[in-house]
């Protein structure tokens, strides 16, 4: 029987997989789209942004949610980690003067269990 740390420590593992690959299926969809994908799981001391995505001159924050419903992963971006993602993208555009002139943007990538993934582009501050 396992232990009940053991049984965490396995939960955390098999989350961490599925966050990963949630990541890559978000990534693949947004170079459908015409993105190019500069980075993944970049840490900023403000946070840490999931993709770090580029199409013309926008720069775009990627928040990868995925929920049990299409519904619950739109609406997982709370206000305070919009804040964090928007410091994190301003960070990143101080510390690459390559992207300098670009418009920072936050978006989401909401997936649900059998459902084709959904990029909402330009989230509001307001989400709740």
């Amino acid at each position: 029987m396992k232990t009940p740390r053991g049984w965490r420590v396995s939960l955390g593992k098999s989350s961490h997989r599925a966050g990963h690959r949630s990541e890559w299926l978000a990534a693949a969809l947004l170079m459908l789209k015409g993105y190019q994908i500069l980075g993944f799981r970049l840490k900023t001391r403000a946070g840490e942004i999931d993709i770090l995505a580029r199409r013309g001159r926008t720069l775009a924050v990627i928040e990868v949610k995925r929920r049990t419903t299409m519904e619950q992963a739109l609406q997982a971006l709370r206000s305070d980690q919009y804040e964090r993602l928007l410091s994190a993208g301003q960070a990143v555009l101080r510390q690459r003067p390559s992207l300098a002139g670009h418009l920072l943007r936050i978006d989401i990538v909401a997936l649900a269990p059998g459902r084709f993934p959904r990029h909402r582009p330009g989230m509001n501050r307001g989400r709740s």
